[in-house]
C-alpha cells in the first residue's frame, strides 16, 4: 500500500507547484517592469555612449517614456513630449522605445539619468531605473616647477599639477628619462639620494640634494582616459665655496672701512663746511664813526671821501 500512495504524493506536489507557478504569473501580469544591461556605462571624453532601459513586462502597446538628468541636486528634462531636450538636444536620440544614446559626450554629461515609463492599461502603471553615466576625461599636459639650481645639501621642491583630467590623475616624476620611486630609500639605484615622492599631489621633495640629483626633470599625469607630461626642465645642484664666500665678506667689509676712513678725513679738513659759512667769513667790516666810503663801478674798489673831524 506505500508503494501504491508514492505516485498520489508526487502527482499532488506537482499540481500544488503548477497552481502556486500560475498564482506567481498571475500577479506579474499586467505589472510594467524596466531592466538595463548596463546601469554604470563609463565613456571617454568625445565619444558616444548608449544608456540602456529595455521593457520586460508591459500590456501596454505605447507607453509614455520620459528621461531625466539628476546632477548636483537638480532635475532636468532629457527626453519628454518625445523630443530630447535641454543641454543633449542634437546630441542624443532614442533608441527602440525606451534607450537613449548620446554622442560627442563631454565632462559635463557625467550624472545620474533616470529612465521613467508610464503604462497606463498595466495594473502597475509606473517603473523606472537609474543610470550612473562617467565621463572620463584625459590629462593635459600638467604645469611643472623645477629649481633651477640648488646647493648641494639644502632641501629642493619640485611641483607637478594637473587640473582637467577626471577621474583625477596620479603623477609620476622621470629624471634623464627614468621612473623615480615614490622612496629613494626603497630602491637600491636612488641610495644616493633622498626624495619623497606623493603621487596624488604631484609633489617631488629632497630632504638634501647631492651632486648625482643634477639633471633634467619631468612630470606625468596618467588616469584610464590617458597620459600626459610637462617639458623637461634642468635642475643643477652646486656645491657651496665657503672659503669664496668667506674671502667675498672681507673684502666688502675692507670696501666699507676704507669709504668711512675718506669720509673722516675729508671732514677733518674741511671739505664738508657749507658755502653759506664762507660766504660769512667774508663780509665787509663795519664802517668806523665819521668814515664814509664810496662804492666805485669795480666790485671791491672804495675811495676816501672825508677826514675825520676831531
Amino acid at each position: 500500500m506505500a508503494l501504491r500512495r508514492r505516485p498520489t504524493v508526487r502527482l499532488c506536489a506537482r499540481l500544488s507547484d503548477f497552481f502556486l507557478l500560475l498564482i506567481f504569473r498571475g500577479c506579474l501580469i499586467g505589472a510594467v517592469n524596466l531592466k538595463s544591461s548596463n546601469r554604470t556605462p563609463v565613456v571617454q571624453e568625445f565619444e558616444s555612449v548608449e544608456l540602456s532601459c529595455i521593457i520586460t513586462d508591459s500590456q501596454t502597446n505605447d507607453p509614455r517614456i520620459e528621461w531625466k538628468k539628476i546632477q548636483d541636486d537638480q532635475t532636468t528634462y532629457v527626453f519628454f513630449d518625445n523630443r530630447i531636450q535641454g543641454d543633449l538636444a542634437g546630441r542624443a536620440e532614442l533608441l527602440g522605445k525606451t534607450s537613449l544614446r548620446i554622442w560627442n559626450v563631454t565632462r559635463t554629461d557625467s550624472a545620474l539619468y533616470r529612465c521613467e515609463v508610464v503604462a497606463r492599461n498595466d495594473r502597475k502603471e509606473i517603473d523606472e531605473i537609474v543610470i550612473e553615466l562617467t565621463v572620463q576625461v584625459r590629462p593635459v599636459p600638467p604645469v611643472c616647477r623645477v629649481p633651477k639650481a640648488v646647493p648641494a645639501g639644502k632641501t629642493a621642491t619640485l611641483q607637478c599639477q594637473e587640473s582637467e583630467g577626471f577621474p583625477r590623475p596620479h603623477y609620476s616624476w622621470y629624471r634623464n628619462d627614468v621612473p623615480l620611486p615614490t622612496d629613494s630609500r626603497a630602491n637600491p639605484r636612488f641610495r644616493n639620494s633622498s626624495f619623497l615622492l606623493n603621487s596624488e599631489t604631484g609633489t617631488l621633495v629632497f630632504s638634501a640634494v647631492h651632486k648625482e640629483d643634477s639633471g633634467q626633470y619631468y612630470c606625468v599625469a596618467s588616469n584610464d582616459a590617458g597620459t600626459a607630461r610637462c617639458e623637461e626642465q634642468m635642475m643643477e645642484v652646486y656645491d657651496l665655496n665657503i672659503g669664496g664666500i668667506i674671502g667675498g665678506i672681507l673684502v666688502v667689509l675692507a670696501v666699507l672701512a676704507l669709504i668711512t676712513v675718506g669720509i673722516c678725513c675729508a671732514y677733518r679738513r674741511g671739505y664738508f663746511i657749507s658755502n653759506k659759512q664762507n660766504g660769512e667769513s667774508y663780509k665787509s667790516p663795519g664802517k668806523p664813526d665819521g668814515v664814509n666810503y664810496v662804492r666805485t663801478e669795480e666790485e671791491g674798489d672804495f675811495r676816501h671821501k672825508s677826514s675825520f673831524v676831531i
